[in-house]
């Protein structure tokens, strides 16, 4: 499964539009009064202006397999990684075939820039922002993960992710190119301690040559 495209808020489009291109060396392909839409690897990220909101969201974006220490390396000047204890996060996902590390944007957003193994996408290539491939994760909040999991898998034929552990809290959908992860309201963003809550948003999704487009709310 592909995250094709996302849309979701910001209360200031204006800073946002700057960390995207100045801080992560992004191309932001259109912009209007109240819309800002940024190229991220293969999919799309529209940001939409609403100053009544201070919305949180966490993203995902896939870099490739072999590149995690190139990654925080470029990143030490541009983003502030998240630590604890004066030690940075590297979260290992063992199950998963994985390893991360966070971010904020401008926005307070919590990002990630993870490799997958099984993607089996090393490059040698020196890494810079054109390794950043697509965006591989959107978290989705509601009071019941597994009810809304099964809900989405009944209307769009989509699939569970088989290397997670899904539960009554936290359920994944989708496949290594793409998840969608689906945790209860409150439990707390890994690995912060900001509660989970639900804002407006829209997921268009590719998956088995299906174009699928979620809207929540």
């Amino acid at each position: 499964m592909k995250i094709n495209h996302i849309k979701i808020e910001t209360p200031n489009l204006e800073d946002t539009i700057a960390f995207y291109k100045e801080k992560l060396d992004l191309e932001v392909i259109e912009v209007t009064n109240e819309t800002a839409t940024i190229q991220v690897g293969e999919s799309l990220l529209t940001f939409i202006q609403n100053k009544n909101n201070q919305p949180v969201y966490h993203l995902a974006f896939n870099i490739p397999a072999n590149q995690l220490k190139e990654a925080i390396n470029w990143s030490k000047n541009r983003l502030d990684l998240i630590h604890k204890e004066n030690d940075l996060v590297v979260s290992n996902f063992e199950t998963w075939k994985a390893n991360s590390v966070y971010f904020f944007d401008n926005n307070g957003n919590l990002l990630e820039f993870i490799t997958r193994k099984d993607l089996k996408n090393e490059t040698e290539k020196p890494f810079n922002s054109q390794q950043i491939l697509n965006i591989s994760e959107i978290g989705i909040v509601t009071e019941k993960p597994d009810e809304l999991g099964k809900a989405l898998i009944e209307k769009y034929q989509l699939e569970l992710f088989d290397k997670n552990d899904n539960s009554k809290v936290f359920t994944a959908i989708g496949d290594d190119e793409g998840l969608l992860i689906i945790v209860k309201e409150n439990r707390n963003w890994f690995p912060t301690e900001i509660p989970a809550q639900a804002f407006t948003t829209e997921i268009k999704v590719i998956d088995k040559n299906n174009i699928h487009t979620i809207n929540l709310n």
